[in-house]
């Protein structure tokens, strides 16, 4: 199959100076892909598939289910709350409620979690609704996440001893790398209609949460990826990268994994759940009122690393796919079935976040996406972590931040350059490329307040 990679000229003389277009190629290599091997304009290097590939398998012919095409952080994803809050408001109580979060959203890559570990095994099973009943969040929040924040076919019992141990003390939480609670503005609408039915307005404040499965998922991954490098001969498969391990998705490896999958992302959608109900007390307690006179929404959680099953025509025929998103985010369109009523004029909210100190952006699914109704998840890296460390300290990336009027609240002082708004590509320059391409449209601009770092 080919290979295709959505970018303008100026994305794509960075892909060029990379592996990540090789990974494009060795993708189209995979049993049972259909149409082409995807990239989305915010294309980077990662782990077998590139970050931003997006690649669907037909199940009934042998198509396979690959680690790589999901990631090592399972479920990953961006929530993101909207208010009635002014900029105004929110400036009169900025230190409050900044300290307030510093305090309360455990972050770093260790340990330390607002839910005990006793709530685990239920979300593990129920996803985000168990958090619900535990007194985390408000049914409505169900309605307005993807798969309602529960993944079919769950099964605590497929995921080892290891990955359990690793989650029991994560559950809620940040952790760390590229992960962050930001609080944002709303600085532009270019879409009135999306923006109303979404609950966005001008000069309103946002709360974006990018965090997912945490050790749990990366112990998943690991788990299963050696599984399926000893099983590839016995089902005589080759792959060009020894990092694109596969078996078919009807397998029982294949089963297994996907189960194992499903269980993951319950614990990723519970997470961001859990961390907004968070946010929310935070605000609440600095405001002096309840959480409810908050007025703070969820506007969508939605992941971008994920493999689902979902049915696609693909020339001119409905298959049933195998679908790997690894750093791009499910883009339904106006009229989509699997959208809740209230969004289904407009489309699915598709959240691409740009870096601290740039602006982030809400896009909107479009009908007729030409890559399996996918787009982009971020800004995407132009300098690895290493490179971004050797061009500024910590200390003088949160001295910039801070004279652009963001409060930055990190994990760790030492590590915030490796996420310096330099290491990224332009969210702009991605976005419209998403829009041209017909990946998702615009609605509305963020631009960030404060962030709480991973």
């Amino acid at each position: 199959m080919p290979g295709r990679i959505f970018a303008s000229d100026a994305l794509m003389e960075v892909v060029a100076l990379g592996e990540a277009a090789q990974q494009v190629a060795n993708v189209a290599h995979l049993p049972g892909i259909v149409d082409a091997s995807f990239a989305m304009p915010d294309i980077h290097q990662g782990y077998g598939f590139p970050i931003g590939g997006v690649a669907a398998t037909d199940v009934e012919n042998d198509g396979v289910v690959s680690p790589g095409g999901v990631g090592f952080d399972i479920c990953c994803g961006v929530r993101l709350l909207g208010s009635e809050l002014t900029v105004e408001e929110f400036s009169r109580h900025r230190d409050a409620i900044m300290a307030n979060l510093d305090a309360r959203i455990p972050r770093g890559p260790g340990t330390g979690a607002i839910a005990p570990a006793s709530l685990v095994p239920r979300v593990l099973s129920e996803g985000a609704a168990a958090a619900v009943e535990a007194g985390y969040g408000w049914p409505e929040d169900l309605e307005r996440c993807e798969e309602r924040g529960a993944s079919a076919g769950a099964d605590r019992s497929a995921l080892s001893e290891r990955a359990m141990a690793r989650g029991r003390g994560q559950l809620g939480s940040l952790g760390a790398g590229n992960h962050f609670l930001e609080v944002q503005y709303v600085d532009e609408v270019v879409d009135p209609k999306a923006a109303e039915v979404y609950g966005l307005r001008e000069g309103t404040v946002t709360v974006m949460i990018h965090t997912g499965s945490r050790g749990l998922g990366h112990q998943t991954c690991t788990d299963h990826l050696r599984r399926m490098g000893s099983a590839m001969a016995r089902h005589g498969i080759s792959v060009p990268d020894r990092q694109l391990a596969c078996v078919p998705v009807r397998s029982a490896e294949g089963s297994a994994y996907m189960t194992a999958l499903a269980t993951a992302s319950n614990f990723a959608w519970s997470n961001r759940h859990i961390l907004a109900h968070a946010a929310r007390e935070a605000f609440a307690d600095a405001l002096g009122i309840s959480v409810r006179d908050t007025g703070m929404h969820l506007v969508f959680d939605v992941a971008h690393n994920l493999a689902k099953i979902e049915r696609h025509s693909v020339g001119g025929v409905e298959l049933e796919l195998c679908v790997h998103r690894k750093g791009a985010t499910r883009a339904f369109g106006p009229g989509h079935p699997a959208l809740p009523e209230d969004l289904r004029a407009v489309g699915q909210p598709v959240l691409i976040p740009g870096s601290m100190g740039t602006s982030s952006w809400v896009l909107r699914g479009v009908v007729d996406n030409p890559a399996f109704d996918s787009a982009a998840h971020g800004a995407g890296r132009v300098m690895s972590r290493r490179q971004a460390k050797r061009e500024r300290s910590g200390r003088d990336v949160a001295e910039d931040l801070r004279l652009e009027g963001v409060d930055v609240r990190p994990g760790s002082v030492a590590l915030l350059s490796e996420e310096a708004p330099y290491a990224y590509k332009d969210v702009d320059e991605v976005v419209r490329v998403c829009d041209i391409a017909r990946l998702a449209a615009p609605v509305a601009r963020v631009r960030p307040l404060g962030v709480v770092k991973g």
